[in-house]
Parts: C-alpha cells; structure tokens; sequence
C-alpha cells in the first residue's frame, strides 16, 4: 500500500515536498516513482528513484525537483522547487516490486501564477 501526501497550493516559485510512504520495507521495491496527470493529457513521469538509490528526472523538472528517501520510515520524497503553474498536476505515486506495479491515491498540487 502506498499512501501519498504533501500536495497543496503554492504560487509561482514556491515549493512542496511530497511523501510517499510504503507499507513494505521500500528496499523491497526494485523502484519508486512519482507521476502526474493533468485532465486530457498522459499520465507522464516525473521522477524515480531505484532501490540502489539512482534518482531518475523527467527534462521538465530535472534540477528543480529532488527524489530521496527515508528507509527507516519506508518513505519516499519529491522535493519540488521553483515550481511553475504547468507543474499544476494531481501527483502519484508508484512501485515496482518483481514484475508488479502497484499504484497510490494521487495528492493535488496547484501552482498560482
């Protein structure tokens, strides 16, 4: 199970930091990763992070977002910075345990201009 939080309303600049903790020992997971979904667009990428803790980062948000984790509190983070009104998104996340993909409710995150 994987509970995601930490969305909100932010203006232009601002930044968020999203949680997504795991009910499972997170080094189980072969990968964790974030997406988001904005009505009539795909689902799209936004970063990921492998269990030997190589990040991974869509162009669009490479250097201004930050994925880590905690393996104590079996969680991982988004740190989002310098966030723009096209980061307006409902953010998920996922894992990937052996050939299995498991899916987490989605936090909304709205960037005011």
């Amino acid at each position: 199970q994987l509970q995601a939080s930490g969305g909100g309303l932010v203006q232009a600049g601002g930044s968020l930091r999203l949680a997504c903790a795991a009910s499972v020992n997170i080094l189980s997971l072969k990968r964790v990763a974030w997406y988001r979904q904005t009505p009539g667009k795909q689902r799209e990428l936004v970063a990921r992070i492998s269990v030997v803790n190589m990040p991974d980062y869509d162009h669009s948000v490479k250097g201004r977002f930050t994925i880590s984790r905690d393996i104590a509190k079996n969680t991982v983070y988004l740190q989002m910075d310098s966030l723009k009104p096209e980061d307006t998104a409902v953010y998920v996340c996922s894992a990937e345990r052996t050939s299995i993909v498991y899916w987490g409710q989605g936090t909304q995150v709205t960037v005011s201009s």
